[in-house]
């Protein structure tokens, strides 16, 4: 696998190699994308013929990374005559400049050529390596390059101009220039794209922000936000660095929709730079403590798109919130149907528990109020078009066969949900955590209802209903023989008998009898599904285990952040630590950020955790996974007008401390290991 270089402003991104070099792949996106279309797919640097290598690579900065280049194989470095910085930056537009510098004593002459593609390929037809059906055309002007791509009313461009004079083809820039002895020579390269609405004017142009930002704006912007973040003092470096890179990847992953113009968070770089309502509402469960001001976006154009019909293809019915949100070519002439598809059976119900948990935190009743029919249409969802059979339970089953999602949890990919000797159930299928979102859910409406809406005749019904679903459940999904919850119910109530990292979840959710969580909690950190780096997706003796199967086998880190979760609010503060210890210990081998997923093999057979090929990263939820590893080792919890502080630190871990909480209380200091007592209370 190819290292690869990334740059990003919300969800305009740009993939590269070491070199700075982009060439069309269909096995990883390289590239320059905004909004789902890859605007650039050929930038391709050379040097009197010859391709460059890198020296070295500054990619501190998310927004902006520089290339230390010379010409020529590995084995040729020693005492180059010539070098070339590339200084790159993203914030709307791409800006390149280009440095060539002259370390001999003699004036040289020099060609620089830049060839330039651009092939316009929405995500999906990368991913499923479909042909386009549009046309592009180049056009070459004065030190210009334009490459326009039409297909019926959809309308893209990439404009690269360039500062300094260059002869222009149609297939990229040739500069021949002479450098004086130690000389240097600079142009500065600009590409501006272009996403036209049916008026002939780029869409996003009416937005707040225009679409274009200069890097000092971003720069400006990401460290205010930074800024406003509680403070962290501790002991633990990996803690300390995965803290600082979350909050900085959190901040460039913010982008502006173009549907309400409000700022949002895109789930992951490269294939999920949007909105996912799963993605996006695990992530502000996870920044509530630290940023609350991210949340209400999220939370508004939820309900401002949640599903109002019945629509096969999108598999939209009314009440349930969206899964994702696309802008590309195949969402807009519907061989997609992202526009915005609806293919989730558990966004809907932590829809609502999202909104409660905002309101817990920061005492914001006005929004409770004013998405009062929202979170009504959520829950009758729950018991309507998302109990398929008639059971009482959530099941899942795709009204598009053909486009649409085949599982529709959170573990979505085909192969993901399984009996435990690998064979796959019929739809439609039940899992257990979609069973312990709507407990939560009904529980969480309840106490809005009663609080917020003045209904407590509702509030009793949901309650009621919550405390039958929760009794149903443990007689229906627990196994006796193996003293655990199955994955899921297949369509004859049978049990998918698979041990899964689904179970932790069930912890968070609340839906575990008492009496089982320590059974429970002992299989999440027994040696089947703890890898010593984290709980696997899947446990290691089941049929379909592989350590580098996406939902197979591998070590999420978000799903660790829940399971954390979920044993502490169960009491179990040894495993919760446990848990957050191997992720923090992970993290020091990613830079401090956590990916999507990686391998779930032992620790003690690799030492290191193993990258999964194609992980995302950044992804949302992974950065957002040392901030709820943190909320649960300072174990920070809302409760009415105080801030509960119960501390999970692991052993070890030193000093832990988060200063300047902001909530419904004021801003607090919660103290942690070190400092502060268990149980602490926090007032207004």
């Amino acid at each position: 696998m190819k290292a690869r270089v990334s740059i990003l402003d919300g969800n305009t991104f740009l993939v590269c190699d070491r070199r700075g070099d982009i060439e069309p792949s269909f096995d990883f996106p390289t590239g320059l994308f905004s909004f789902d279309t890859r605007f650039i797919s050929t930038w391709l640097l050379t040097l009197n013929g010859q391709r460059l290598h890198a020296l070295s690579i500054d990619d501190s900065m998310s927004y902006r990374t520089r290339f230390f280049l010379v010409p020529g194989e590995p084995t040729h470095y020693l005492d180059a005559k010539v070098s070339v910085i590339r200084s790159r930056s993203i914030g709307g537009s791409f800006d390149e400049e280009l440095t060539l510098l002259n370390h001999s004593g003699q004036e040289v002459e020099f060609t620089l050529r830049l060839d330039i593609g651009a092939d316009f390929a929405d995500l999906f037809e990368i991913k499923h390596q479909r042909q386009k059906k549009g046309r592009t055309t180049p056009t070459v002007g004065e030190n210009q390059l334009r490459l326009t791509y039409r297909r019926e009313g959809f309308h893209r461009e990439a404009v690269v101009d360039s500062s300094a004079p260059a002869e222009v083809d149609r297939e990229g820039l040739t500069y021949r220039v002479r450098v004086g002895p130690h000389g240097e020579w600079t142009t500065q390269l600009q590409i501006a794209t272009k996403i036209f609405g049916a008026r002939g004017q780029d869409i996003r142009a009416t937005l707040p922000l225009g679409g274009q930002r200069s890097v000092a704006a971003i720069h400006a912007e990401q460290n205010e936000l930074i800024a406003r973040a509680p403070k962290l003092g501790c002991d633990c470096q990996p803690l300390a660095g995965a803290y600082r890179r979350s909050l900085n990847d959190l901040a460039a992953l913010r982008y502006e929709s173009i549907a309400l113009g409000v700022r949002l968070l895109a789930a992951g770089l490269p294939w999920f730079m949007t909105l996912f309502g799963r993605d996006s509402i695990f992530t502000s469960l996870q920044v509530l403590p630290f940023l609350p001001e991210l949340v209400p976006p999220t939370i508004a154009m939820l309900a401002a798109l949640q599903g109002s019909r019945v629509d096969d293809f999108r598999d939209e019915e009314p009440g349930k919130i969206l899964h994702e949100l696309r802008y590309g070519e195949t969402a807009g002439f519907e061989e997609q149907p992202h526009s915005p598809y609806y293919g989730s059976a558990d966004t809907t119900a932590l829809f609502v528990i999202l909104l409660d948990e905002y309101e817990r935190w920061t005492g914001d009743a006005a929004l409770v109020k004013q998405l009062e029919q929202s979170v009504r249409a959520a829950l009758a969802w729950l018991d309507t078009y998302g109990d398929l059979l008639g059971t009482g339970y959530v099941w899942y089953l795709t009204r598009n066969p053909e486009t649409g999602l085949q599982n529709q949890c959170w573990k979505d990919s085909w192969d993901s949900i399984s009996y435990s000797d690998g064979r796959l159930p019929p739809f439609p299928r039940a899992t257990c955590e979609l069973q312990g979102y709507a407990y939560d859910a009904k529980l969480r409406g309840a106490r809005l209802a009663r609080t917020y809406w003045n209904d407590p005749a509702y509030a009793d019904r949901l309650e009621r209903e919550a405390a039958e679903l929760k009794e149903r459940f443990n007689r229906d999904f627990w196994i006796p023989k193996r003293e655990y919850y199955a994955l899921a119910l297949d369509p004859d109530g049978r049990h998918v008998d698979s041990l899964s990292s689904n179970i932790g979840h069930l912890l968070w959710s609340g839906i575990v009898d008492e009496s089982r969580a320590a059974t429970i909690a002992g299989h999440l950190l027994g040696p089947r599904l703890f890898s010593g780096w984290g709980v696997r997706t899947l446990a290691d003796d089941q049929g379909r285990y592989n350590p580098i199967g996406y939902h197979v086998g591998t070590v999420w880190p978000f799903d660790n952040s829940i399971i954390a979760w979920g044993l502490w609010k169960y009491g179990f503060r040894e495993e919760a630590g446990q848990i957050c210890e191997a992720m923090l210990s992970a993290s020091r081998y990613f830079n401090g950020r956590l990916p999507e997923a990686f391998a779930g093999y032992e620790r003690d057979l690799t030492d290191y955790p193993v990258e999964y090929p194609t992980a995302c990263s950044p992804q949302a939820w992974s950065a957002g996974t040392p901030l709820l590893l943190l909320r649960v080792m300072l174990g920070l919890e809302p409760q009415g007008e105080h801030l509960i502080i119960d501390p999970a630190v692991p052993a070890g871990m030193g000093r832990v401390e988060l200063l300047d909480i902001p909530g419904r209380w004021g801003r607090v200091d919660a103290l942690g290991r070190s400092r502060g007592p268990r149980d602490q209370r926090h007032g207004r």
